[in-house]
């Protein structure tokens, strides 16, 4: 009897292993999901940060990190519907190279900066919120309020990806609304003559920089706004016929929100000079004020910020557990992350995971030095432009090796452009700050000792499957 108990424990096990994730996204579910997630905190807060670089010409270099975003979007599309599973880039670079180490370390570095954009967002969602109360809150309060909200985040995560999704929806509502504002009472201002077009079209480079370092520079900050499109390659088994909808509903999420950061960036600097813009940390709420003087923006503008800064904390921690996800069940990470909840399908094991290390990021950033929660940012940002390369050069490697089913393909030159653009963007020919590029060895080196451990873990369980047909 106690031998026909432990099989049939073993067996169930097995089957809330393997369990497969519930499809629910359709092509409207998923458009609001990347359009939502590339929004995020970034529009908010880069703006002034951008037209610092530029001058008014804020918005060209938002259009060249569309374009290369665009490039590298082209790859995914092709590797997605080519493989349409969990697991995205990590997934690409293993069946590409077939290196452990190598597949790992993307894994790792992906998961690192999903988790790195919640914490921070998780921050700023409980900044935003004491500010909308009036209320003064220390450092101590602002932890404590980002931690019960990553505990919210994950309760709705744990819930299923429907009722994330539909949380999704929502935010992203409040999320286009505030941008809407934004636009809608700048074209208002401008059509009363409040407007000062010429500096939209005047550059004005800070420290003598040439006009290509400062257009350079400006995209590598401005790329950061971009990024999110990835994300949703980690929804492929959550989502209907991948193949045939993530083309279409990608692009067209990319182009929506590439309009928007050029409207929103045309209304900032041509109702507020460059030096306003650049010197304040809500550059949106001064536009907005400077458009409509008698609208309590004050209060507005922070519960927007909020209900936008939580949609990217959900979307990155459920790209992050469907990541961990994944890569249990391909082998590269322990089997235990990936246990499926019987009756909500969700990845549960991969949630409370992620959360517990969102959990340490928010505690460290609260503990950490101010300039190095800057610099950890950029690194972010410079560790996915690694990814994306790898990404491109795997779609030229993976044309080796052809599929049954069709696929969405793309021009040889594309990725090759691709890949160009990223690794331009990567170096210091950007004029990127040194800090990032120490921040980016310390979490190499500590991926290093992450796939150390789980190296020894999985020879211990002989259980080591890195054949890249097992990946199918």
């Amino acid at each position: 009897m106690a031998t026909n108990d432990s099989t049939a424990q073993a067996a169930a096990g097995e089957a809330q292993q393997n369990a497969p994730l519930k499809r629910v996204m359709g092509p409207k579910l998923l458009l609001l999901f990347i359009v939502g997630d590339i929004l995020g905190t970034g529009v908010y807060a880069l703006t002034g940060q951008v037209a610092k670089e530029v001058g008014g010409a804020a918005w060209l270099p938002f259009l060249v990190a569309f374009g290369v975003a665009l490039l590298t979007a082209l790859s995914y599309l092709e590797l997605v519907t080519k493989y349409p599973k969990a697991a995205g880039a990590a997934l690409y670079v293993h069946k590409a190279f077939g290196v452990h180490f190598l597949t790992f370390i993307v894994c790792f570095t992906v998961m690192c900066s999903g988790l790195t954009s919640a914490a921070t967002a998780s921050q700023a969602f409980a900044a935003n919120m004491f500010a909308a109360f009036g209320m003064q809150a220390d450092k101590t309060w602002i932890t404590i309020g980002a931690l019960g909200f990553m505990a919210l985040v994950m309760l709705v995560n744990l819930r299923g990806a429907s009722e994330s999704v539909r949380a999704n929806v929502v935010l992203t509502l409040i999320e286009l609304s505030g941008l809407l504002m934004v636009i809608l009472l700048g074209f208002y201002a401008m059509s009363q003559g409040q407007a000062d077009f010429s500096r939209v079209i005047a550059f004005d480079t800070p420290e003598d920089k040439g006009v290509f370092l400062a257009v350079t520079s400006a995209t590598a900050l401005a790329f950061f706004a971009m990024v999110g499109f990835e994300d949703s390659v980690n929804m492929a088994e959550e989502t209907h016929n991948p193949s045939r909808i993530f083309p279409k509903v990608m692009l067209t999420g990319l182009g929506l929100t590439a309009v928007i950061y050029v409207l929103v960036s045309i209304c900032a600097v041509a109702l507020v000079p460059v030096g306003e813009l650049a010197s304040s940390t809500t550059p949106l709420v001064l536009v907005v004020k400077r458009a409509a003087p008698g609208l309590p923006v004050e209060y507005i503008m922070p519960v927007i910020s909020m209900f936008a800064v939580a949609n990217s904390a959900l979307i990155n921690m459920m790209m992050a557990s469907r990541l961990l996800y994944g890569m249990s069940r391909q082998g590269v990470l322990p089997s235990f992350l990936a246990h499926v909840h019987r009756r909500n399908q969700t990845p549960w094991t991969a949630i409370l995971f992620t959360t517990a290390l969102a959990f340490g990021l928010i505690i460290l950033v609260a503990l950490g030095d101010s300039e190095a929660i800057r610099a950890l940012g950029g690194t972010t940002a410079l560790l996915l432009l690694g990814v994306f390369a790898f990404v491109n050069v795997a779609v030229l490697v993976l044309r080796r090796h052809p599929v049954k089913h069709e696929h969405f393909r793309i021009n040889r030159v594309v990725p090759w452009l691709g890949a160009a653009a990223c690794l331009f963007l990567v170096t210091p020919l950007t004029g990127r700050d040194v800090i990032q590029y120490q921040v980016a060895g310390w979490l190499l080196l500590l991926g290093v000792v992450m796939w150390g451990v789980t190296y020894l873990a999985r020879s211990k369980e002989d259980k080591m499957r890195l054949d890249p047909a097992a990946l199918d």
